[in-house]
């Protein structure tokens, strides 16, 4: 029987010392295979965010153990879950990050930048990528040229340039309005189906969650629930 693809195992994160101390996670226990979609919901404070951080190897645990293929992310150096990060994952944010002055092909680019892949296959890469989001007639817009939903999808096509393994998106639907919001969901959705990345997403819209296979709710550090669909829901 395989290993899962990530493995939390009775994960704690304590923050401050002493009487200011306060346990974000209280012992959650998490497995989640390749090609899942999971949702991560609950209100604020219970933990969701943090549990991000911590699978996207930000973070790391106070105690507990967290494998990623088998790999002990808690037992790295800051530099080696940079290393991890940089190979294996992709990140998209309610607020773009979008560097203002450079063109959405620039901006898809930097990832592959920091790789050093050579100008040429990087431009390559990056038209791909922006094809694959819809936006190949706008490579040559900066963001500020772009709606918010175009400024996403340049967001989404910038964290799968490098073909990651897992995708985590945090709140990526939160600065759009409802109709923005589906086509984005829509487009992870199909990127789930079509290319098997692995995605955690952190939402409190339930409207956001129903794309996914999996939906996990915290409460106070700790999972609450832990539900699956057999079939996605098809907002369209």
């Amino acid at each position: 029987m395989t290993e899962p693809f990530i493995q939390l195992k009775d994960i704690y994160k304590r923050y401050g010392t002493g009487e200011a101390a306060f346990d974000a996670l209280k012992g959650v226990s998490l497995d989640i295979e390749r090609g899942e979609f999971l949702a991560v919901m609950g209100p604020s404070g219970s933990g969701k965010s943090t549990t991000m951080n911590i699978i996207g190897a930000l973070d790391s645990p106070t105690r507990g153990e967290y494998l990623f293929e088998g790999l002990h992310v808690e037992e790295l150096t800051r530099d080696e879950r940079a290393l991890l990060r940089r190979q294996y994952m992709g990140f998209v944010f309610q607020g773009f990050n979008l560097l203002p002055r450079t063109t959405a092909l620039e901006n898809v680019e930097l990832p592959l930048l920091y790789r050093g892949v050579p100008a040429k296959e990087r431009h390559e890469m990056a038209r791909e990528a922006l094809k694959r989001v819809g936006l190949s007639a706008w490579e040559s817009h900066t963001p500020a040229e772009l709606s918010g939903g175009q400024q996403q999808r340049v967001a989404i096509a910038r964290a799968i340039v490098t073909h990651p393994l897992l995708l985590l998106a945090d709140e990526p639907t939160g600065s759009l309005d409802s109709q923005r919001s589906l086509e984005i969901m829509q487009l992870l959705s199909d990127l789930n189906r079509d290319e098997g990345i692995t995605i955690v997403l952190v939402t409190h819209e339930p409207d956001m969650a129903a794309f996914a296979k999996r939906r996990i709710r915290f409460v106070d550090g700790a999972i609450e629930s832990d539900t699956r669909t057999l079939e996605v829901s098809d907002a369209r």
